[in-house]
């Protein structure tokens, strides 16, 4: 979805898991504490959104978050008279949701292929946000979420960020 929405933007799709592929061949995330690894992870998506931002530009932002990062993002979006729309993709059909993990290949140069227990794990350390999103559920066709999507963006409410 976040490369979809990219190209309706015409605006480039910063993904959490192809930067750490960039930069675990290099030794950069040996050895790094977790709260060490997530501050260095949100601060360089955080990075790429500024430059966008400051160049008067969308950027679309593939990764999770929590309410302190969408606030943080909120804020700084708001610097450069922007406003951060918060997107959440789940799936409500869990067997349906573990098989598409189990089976996909992104094939991330430099980066792992997630795998059920990660998803697992995600859900413990990720509460559920309360920061305004729409969520699209990916047991409903690319198509329909898509218009969902297009709808958010070009009328978001009101407690979106602006």
């Amino acid at each position: 979805m976040a490369e979809q929405v990219a190209r309706d933007l015409a605006a480039p799709a910063f993904a959490g898991d192809w930067l750490l592929g960039a930069l675990k061949p290099h030794g950069v995330l040996a050895g790094l504490e977790r709260p060490t690894f997530l501050a260095m992870y949100y601060d360089l998506l955080a990075t790429l959104m500024t430059r966008q931002l400051m160049l008067g530009q969308s950027a679309v932002l593939d990764c999770l978050i929590n309410d302190e990062i969408a606030e943080r993002w909120s804020q700084v979006a708001q610097q450069y008279g922007a406003r951060l729309l918060v997107i959440e993709c789940s799936c409500t059909d869990e067997a349906e949701h573990r098989r598409r993990v189990e089976t996909r290949q992104r094939n991330i140069p430099g980066w792992h292929e997630v795998d059920w227990a990660h998803v697992e794990r995600m859900r413990r350390e990720y509460p559920p946000l309360t920061f305004t999103h729409l969520t699209v559920d990916a047991i409903y066709s690319i198509a329909d979420n898509h218009e969902k999507v297009h709808h958010y963006l070009t009328d978001p409410p009101m407690a979106a960020s602006t």
